[in-house]
């Protein structure tokens, strides 16, 4: 078999990287197994992670049996991974290049290119790499070209792929190989670009390869260097930021759940999604994370993208959208692949697109309502749209709804939907009252707010068990419970969320730091540990309901269950460590930079007070 094993590496065994409109997945085998060109939600080129037979790859690593090292430089989404052999060391580095204006301008460049540069470090070894693009998840027929200097051309419908290298490939049947011998001090480059409505741009190798690959890095550098952050976990908080800059959509501020379709949430089930798209349900927690790490703006473009997005559909929101503020594809199953170690089915679009879920509005709201904070202003079309949304709150604040985690089941009253109504209604008010928001009933909208704390107060407790419960009138808890306190409806501090706080901990806890969503075997049977929700216990901890050093160690271990690199998946297999998953997923990596943001304001808290008495 060319991908050399029957089944794809571990979740966690993958690295990523991007230029804010698509993002490759590369294993520590040096095989570049996922990648959808040219945006994030478009067919994908390789796809083996899926079906290491039908899905395609570009492995790059030695013949001979090695052990492997790997890192991202210092401050980028550039990797780099070593092979060591026996008889020498080769090293890979991977990008997407991106480049600064003043580049743009001197220069014709790639407009979507994968660079590839392949380093004998020391000694000497013998290549084993294999190209292998499978378009179109895999249904494209191509046509294969040698188009000798200006190396291997495909063409298939709709598009076209240059590949060219200073290395010697070999062509088979719709793939290219290469064994070449490399010694100390060799480097040789592969270049990757898409072609679809115009001509090509093809780059010459070596020193023009090194300078995008230098561009590159001090793209990153600088982005990352913006990072307001400075506390004890500023690797951590780095990495994840940079990880959230992948995931952005740059052409329209839109920010993807994560580049990936149908990693499993337990391996060999069928509980696969397509996170290709963006959710409001992340929206403020987001912007929180963007405003807080001083990123404004990517955090003011999220805000436009959401109010945009929003306008089309109103006056009901839809839970999620394409990068370009579209309705998700309608859900469908590719039968021709296996699934990812034969996690079947692999799903195409997302069926939550017609599902209510009350918790957005809230969510978006909420966003925008971070202008305010940071001295920003609303403009008349989104003005309109948030007082859309309130009016439309007003009326339907009661309906049943699926809940922030989308249950393909019956819809029910979600405390944490409620929750976000009354969020819509407190930050309504707020902008109201300060004048960044005009010709609001405020009268109406605190009536509706007082009328839904109420509700939550006598509906989603459960005085037998004492805590809030996940549905009113239930007597079962979940992880957005801990959200009461992040959004100011309880203090973190009160009795009723420090035994709420006990009771998911006792109910939800799956071992160290570790903490399910919810435990509920007919609604997600197997799946593992969520990842954003362990890192929400940390922050009620750091918001009050627990010491400094409290939230602080709840932080330390969740960071254990990162991988090599640093990136989470949406889960955590208790049992094992693993990530488990779409990968790397968005969500999970707000939740850690806000837990480490309210961590460093709790710190300053601290001190404070400590001089002050």
């Amino acid at each position: 078999m060319f991908y050399g094993s029957d089944v794809a590496p571990q979740i966690g065994d993958y690295g990523v990287i991007g230029d804010c409109r698509s993002a490759a997945l590369i294993s520590k085998q040096g095989s570049l197994d996922w990648l959808c060109w040219p945006w994030f939600d478009s067919p994908s080129v390789f796809a083996a992670i899926l079906d290491v037979e039908k899905g395609g790859f570009w492995r790059i690593s030695p013949a001979t049996e090695y052990c492997t090292t790997r890192r991202y430089l210092p401050g980028t989404n550039v990797l780099e991974t070593e092979f060591q052999t026996a008889t020498g060391t080769l090293r890979l580095t991977d990008c997407m290049p991106v480049y600064d204006c003043a580049y743009e301008r001197a220069h014709m460049v790639g407009d979507r290119e994968i660079l590839r540069v392949v380093e004998c470090v020391s000694g000497h070894l013998q290549l084993d790499a294999i190209f292998c693009p499978a378009p179109k998840y895999g249904l494209a027929r191509m046509r294969w070209r040698d188009q000798k200097a200006l190396g291997i051309h495909i063409q298939f419908i709709g598009a076209a792929l240059w590949f060219r290298s200073d290395l010697e490939w070999k062509l088979g049947e719709n793939y290219a190989s290469c064994d070449a011998v490399m010694r100390a001090g060799e480097r040789k480059y592969c270049s990757l670009v898409l072609m679809e409505h115009g001509p090509a741009v093809l780059s010459p190798l070596s020193d023009w390869s090194d300078r995008a690959l230098e561009q590159t890095v001090g793209w990153w550098e600088k982005w990352a260097a913006r990072c307001e952050y400075s506390g004890p976990f500023r690797d951590a908080v780095v990495r994840s930021a940079l990880a959230l800059k992948l995931l952005n959509f740059a052409p329209s501020g839109a920010i993807v759940a994560a580049p990936t379709t149908s990693l499993p949430e337990r391996i060999g089930g069928d509980l696969n999604w397509d996170y290709r798209y963006c959710w409001l349900r992340d929206a403020s927690m987001t912007v929180t994370a963007l405003f807080g790490l001083g990123y404004h703006d990517e955090a003011e473009a999220f805000i436009e993208w959401l109010l945009h997005s929003t306008n089309l559909s109103q006056p009901r929101l839809l839970p999620l959208y394409s990068v370009y503020g579209k309705r998700a594809q309608k859900e469908r199953d590719l039968s021709h692949w296996r699934g990812f170690r034969d996690s079947r089915p692999v799903r195409l679009g997302n069926g939550a697109r017609d599902q209510l879920q009350l918790d957005a509005y809230g969510e978006v709201i909420s966003a925008a309502a971070q202008l305010d904070e940071f001295n920003k202003s609303i403009d008349g079309a989104s003005a309109r749209v948030l007082r859309g949304i309130g009016n439309y709150l007003h009326k339907k604040w009661r309906a049943p709804d699926k809940g922030i985690w989308e249950p393909r089941t019956a819809d029910q009253h979600h405390t944490h939907s409620i929750l976000m109504c009354w969020v819509a209604m407190t930050k309504l008010l707020e902008l109201g009252e300060s004048g960044l928001l005009n010709r609001l009933d405020l009268e109406q909208i605190e009536q509706t707010r007082d009328q839904i704390r109420r509700e939550i107060v006598e509906k989603g407790w459960n005085e037998d068990q004492q805590t809030y419960v996940a549905i009113l009138g239930g007597k079962h808890v979940d992880s957005s419970l801990l959200l009461l306190a992040k959004h100011e409806f309880e203090r973190a501090d009160s009795a009723r969320m420090r035994s709420t706080y006990r009771r998911i901990k006792e109910r939800l806890g799956a071992g160290r730091a570790l903490i399910y969503r919810y435990r509920d075997n007919d609604l997600s049977p197997g799946e593992g540990a969520f990842g954003i929700c362990c890192f929400w216990a940390a922050e009620y901890l750091a918001l009050g309901g627990g010491s400094l050093d409290e939230a602080e160690t709840e932080f330390r271990d969740v960071l254990t269950y990162s991988n090599d690199l640093g990136l989470f998946g949406e889960e955590i297999d208790p049992s094992t460590g693993a990530v488990l998953g779409n990968f790397p997923q968005g969500f999970t990596h707000v939740g850690l930079i806000n837990a480490a943001l309210s961590i460093a304001q709790r710190t300053t808290q601290d001190r404070t007070g400590a001089s002050a008495a």
